[in-house]
């Protein structure tokens, strides 16, 4: 009986090997781990006393690890040593902007949720702290259109908070996301500032292009356009490429749009 099994084994091994996926000698061993570490040393650079695991460690060093592992996780989605390094200080060069953009999210969660009684809550218990974080430095990434990675990083985020944004979204400042479980915002959606979603919105497609052949068109206008102060409540579905959502618009709760809305519109029935 071991015998056969040996035979079937390595009959199943070449049907396998015969089917890879992906192109011989790329091999993708601890990259996920690697990018979760990366992800967790940005935090405790940008929020020492939060993260990290013991507080007399400086900025600095923490820095220095998260520029460390972006260069090891670069390494796996890049041939171009070269480019690797131009990505890690391109990277390191806006980190700033982010970290000020970061807490414009923060200041957003404070002011737009009355049980937040501290900035300190919004950091340690708020899902969307976690989720819009990991998306404001993958968002970067895609932008210098590093492959694979960022999306990694915010399916990471998705995991752990529930709150799906698409590396590829454009996002204002003083976003929030309230409760967070749910969310989903497509790769070609835009908001703009001071805007604040609930749970279970989906910002997506209506429907996909299709090539003779069946397969999908990528890369064209999918997602929806959000103004400026704008509220969607929970379980709202607002689709399509055309799709553009006015200034100061407020879209209640579990309402579908397929249809754009002027600035200033408030919408509680389901409209298409």
């Amino acid at each position: 009986m071991q015998n056969k099994n040996r035979e079937l084994i390595h009959e199943v091994a070449d049907i396998l090997e015969n089917e890879e996926l992906i192109p011989e000698g790329k091999v993708y061993l601890g990259f996920e781990k690697l990018v979760q570490d990366m992800i967790f040393a940005f935090l405790s650079a940008m929020f020492p006393a939060f993260y990290g695991k013991d507080r007399h460690i400086s900025r600095e060093r923490n820095l220095e690890k998260a520029n460390d592992l972006l260069r090891d996780a670069l390494l796996f989605v890049l041939e171009d040593e070269q480019k690797v390094e131009e990505n890690v200080k391109i990277l390191f060069d806006k980190l700033p902007e982010v970290y000020r953009v970061i807490k414009t999210d923060i200041q957003a969660a404070y002011e737009g949720d009355p049980a937040a009684k501290g900035f300190e809550e919004v950091i340690l218990s708020y899902p969307a702290f976690k989720a819009i974080c990991i998306y404001r430095i993958a968002h970067e990434l895609y932008n210098m259109q590093v492959p694979l990675l960022p999306r990694v990083m915010t399916e990471y985020a998705h995991r752990i908070t529930g709150i799906d944004i698409h590396p590829g979204a454009t996002i204002g400042e003083y976003f929030f996301i309230d409760h967070g479980t749910g969310v989903v915002v497509g790769e070609t959606t835009t908001i703009g500032h001071h805007v604040k979603l609930y749970q279970h919105v989906t910002l997506g497609a209506k429907s996909f292009a299709v090539q003779e052949d069946g397969t999908l068109v990528k890369g064209l206008k999918r997602h929806p356009d959000i103004g400026n102060h704008v509220v969607i409540y929970s379980g709202a579905t607002i689709l399509g490429g055309e799709t553009s959502i006015g200034d100061h618009c407020v879209v209640g709760g579990n309402v579908w749009l397929t249809s754009s809305l002027p600035a200033g519109e408030t919408v509680t029935i389901r409209v298409e």
